[in-house]
Order: C-alpha cells, then structure tokens, then sequence
C-alpha cells in the first residue's frame, strides 16, 4: 500500500471510521450489483494477468465479495472480530496465487467503483476511513499468507480412493492427500476439481484425523452446482482434485463439561460425525444427543454407521426424523421441532452445548426454535452447510460471541485455549507478529489510530447479536 496515501488519513479522528464506512456504504446499497460488477470489470482491464485466478463464471465470487464488505463495514464498530476472519482469508487466497502487489490493484479498482456509485456524496474523509481499513484489512491477510508459507503449501493434491453413492443425489467420497492434512474435527475444507479449474467449493470435513490421512466428504449435488455435480456424477475412483487449507471454528469445545446437542439436518451430518468420531477417542462422561432429519428416509443416508458408533458408546444416541414422510415407522414433523419435543425431557437444552448443521433455512430455523426454549446464543454453534456452490459458505456461523469483560462458564464459545495458530474456537485471538499485535490490542481496545492501527488504552467490547439474522449476516463470508 502506498505510504503518501496513507498520510492523508492521519487527520481523521479515529472514533469516526466506523461511522463514515457504513455512511459511505450506504450511498452505494442500492446499487451493489453495479459496484461489484464494476469493480470486477476494473481489475481485469487494468490488470489483466489477475483474470487466471478467478472463476470463469463470475456470479459466486461477486457474492462473496459483496458478503465481505458487508461484514467488514458491520463490524467496524467492534474490529477485533475481524482478525481471525482475515487471517484465514490471507491463508486461504495462497491457493488462487495471491501475491502482496496484487492488495494495491484491488484497493485501487475498489475505491474507483465505490466512488463512481456514490456520486458527489463521497468525500475526502471516506477515502480516508476506506483507506485505514483497507490497509489493516491487507496487511493482516498478507502477513497471515507469509506465516503460512512457512508452515503448510498453498494447496493440496488428492487423489480419489473411494467413491459410494448412497442417493442418487448424495456421493461419500474419500481423498487421500499427497501429504499430511492437519484439521480439527467440524472444520471444512475447499476443493477444486479437474473438470472446472479455477472453480473452489466449501465442503465440510466428514471424519476426525485418521492414521492414513484420507478425508471423506459428504456430498449432496445441487441444482447447476458445477463442483458438487461433478463430484457426485462425474468423479471415479483415481481422479485428482486439489485441496485448500482447512477452515471454521465449529468443533467441540473440550473444556466444557456440559452434555452435548448436535442437530443435523441432510449432509450437513458431515461435521457432526467428525466431533462425534472425535469424542469416541477420548469422551467418557458428557452425553451427545445427536438429531439427524432429512425429508424421506432415504436421505437419513449415513444411519448404519451412526448407529453402530452408537452402539459401540453409550453416551451417543442418535434420533432421526423424517419430515415429508408419513409412513416413516420413526419421529416424524420438521427437525426443529423434533428437538423441541425432546427438550421436555432435558431442562429444554439450557444446560447444553449446542451443534447445528444444515442448510441456511434449516439453521435459522432450528436456532429461532431454541431460542424459543431460552437457549442462548452464546452456547450454540451453527454452520449452515457448504457445497452449495456459493449460494452459501460454511463456517457462516461460529456460536456468537459474547462480551469479553463477562466470566465465561464451562461450555461458552470463548473459553477455549487457543489453537496450534493462535485463534481461539469461538472468538478469534491474536497471532504471533505484528497482525497479531493489532488483534491483542484491538481486543482491549478497538479504536483506530491515526496511523492507521489500533489504540491500547481505549475500552471496548464485542457486542452481543441481537436476532440470529443479525449474526448470519454480519459472519457471512
């Protein structure tokens, strides 16, 4: 980033960067489309070399660009939620061949389109806070990618051992990875297939860590879904994909005593059975009660293996429910619902931590349902289930954090010890270096500087979600 820019911004009073990106936003919402079509048309004629590393089809990444902004301008208020999050962008975009130059041609091509939309309404002090953000946003994303370097390739390759269609819709496939492929139990991954290069989809991660290193994905093909068709139609055993960095935050809090809920509604059981293979290793005392629904009991595609873990320890008990089924022998009616029932016999799940996986209306749904039964958010996990081509990404939502000055019980999101990279589970912490250093300090405070970082010594908090529209907007990704 060009330090002479950065100088015009050390005028600006840090206490109104917040204001003046959801101001200058908000001049450009009724045009979004426009603006990111227009930057997209400005990176690649200025800089035409970047047109190899994107989709050939655009209709995605322009979602995921636009969810971005969202989530950066919506947390503005309270930044140091952003670390994490932009630590496992800079990660995760090695895979496309980002380099440090390519942050100024964005900056540049992203200030031109806002600006054009915004019309004479923008001003010198927006350029400004755009430009504070913007230089914390792509130092932190670069040093994270430098880190990793180090640590870990820009992307793997994995070649195709086992391939069992259990619907004609849903595929389990499992990978064995060139080299090691270290990931905790719930996260997700993003993968690239020969038949459409350039083309990444999120998929969660179906097993905990085994000793030859093979992945299994859960895959249920969509409507025009490039990549989950080609999984689930098009792929034989012996094929090659390649492999991004493993993501997301949902996996078992260890810390906590409390019994666990897992609700799983279609293949969104792949997370879901990674923790509960994970538990089988080591849990002899919490209880996890697991709900896996689908629409027709043919869906209920990973039951036989669910219930022989089942079988093999106790304290797992699995229920199924088919909501579009009438002659299904077992429970019956919409998941939520389902789960609601069952809280009679258990305080209503306030004493336990919660695990949602399944499509985005499932998820809200199910959330909104406990809700209803006085759980609180802080003690859910959720994440609204990848391979769905874009439409949605998992990892959307971690738990929702709550303010850091308050003592956390055993079960809360945010009482985990730190992991091998420095982010927590549930609410993302500092790193090692100077992106880390931001984090800390944002952590106690969360104010901006005039030179562009951060203020120790201001007091500040992350704020609570109000509604569970308000968490998956502000977390898509």
């Amino acid at each position: 980033m060009a330090r002479q820019a950065a100088a015009s911004s050390t005028d600006l009073d840090p206490a109104r960067v917040p204001a003046l990106l959801r101001d200058s936003f908000a001049l450009v919402a009724d045009d979004s489309d426009k603006v990111v079509a227009h930057f997209y048309a400005l990176v690649f004629t200025e800089y035409p070399a970047l047109r190899d590393m994107f989709p050939p089809m655009m209709d995605a990444q322009r979602d995921r660009l636009f969810q971005a902004l969202v989530r950066i301008v919506g947390q503005a208020e309270h930044p140091e939620g952003l670390a994490g999050y932009l630590r496992e962008l800079g990660r995760d975009h090695r895979k496309y061949g980002a380099r440090p130059e390519h942050y100024e041609a964005v900056w540049r091509c992203l200030i031109s389109a806002l600006k054009r939309y915004a019309g004479t309404a923008w001003t010198p002090d927006m350029d400004a806070a755009w430009l504070a953000a913007y230089q914390l946003i792509a130092g932190t994303m670069i040093e994270a990618a430098e880190e990793d370097a180090h640590l870990a390739p820009a992307w793997w390759t994995a070649r195709v051992v086992a391939h069992e269609r259990r619907t004609p819709d849903i595929a389990v496939v499992t990978l064995a990875p060139d080299a090691p492929y270290p990931f905790r139990p719930g996260q997700f991954l993003t993968l690239e297939t020969q038949r459409w290069p350039r083309v990444w989809r999120h998929f969660s991660i179906a097993n905990a860590p085994r000793p030859d290193n093979t992945l299994t994905l859960h895959v249920r093909k969509v409507p025009a879904g490039w990549v989950s068709n080609a999984l689930v139609n098009h792929t034989n055993v012996g094929d090659i994909v390649r492999l991004g960095p493993p993501a997301g935050t949902t996996v078992c809090n260890t810390t906590s005593m409390r019994d666990l809920l897992c609700i799983a509604g279609g293949t969104g059981m792949a997370p879901i059975k990674a923790m509960v293979e994970d538990m089988a290793k080591w849990n002899t005392t919490r209880q996890v009660r697991l709900f896996f629904g689908a629409r027709h009991d043919d869906e209920l595609y990973d039951l036989a293996e669910l219930e022989q873990l089942a079988y093999r320890r106790r304290w797992l008990s699995v229920v199924t429910a088919v909501s579009h089924d009438a002659r299904y022998p077992g429970e019956r009616g919409m998941l939520p619902d389902v789960v609601a029932r069952h809280g009679e016999f258990f305080e209503h799940w306030a004493d336990h931590d919660v695990y949602v996986s399944g499509s985005v209306p499932m998820v809200r749904a199910t959330i909104a349902r406990l809700q209803e039964l006085n759980v609180p958010l802080a003690s859910i996990r959720f994440d609204a289930y990848g391979g769905m081509d874009g439409l949605w990404q998992p990892g959307a939502g971690q738990g929702v954090p709550v303010p850091p000055p308050a003592p956390a019980g055993p079960g809360t999101a945010v009482t985990e010890a730190p992991d091998a990279d420095g982010g927590q589970q549930g609410v993302p912490t500092a790193a090692a270096g100077p992106a880390g250093s931001w984090a800390a300090s944002a952590s106690r405070g969360g104010g901006w500087r005039k030179d562009n970082g951060w203020r120790d010594e201001a007091v500040g908090q992350v704020r609570t979600a109000q509604t569970i529209d308000d968490w998956l907007i502000s977390q898509a990704s």
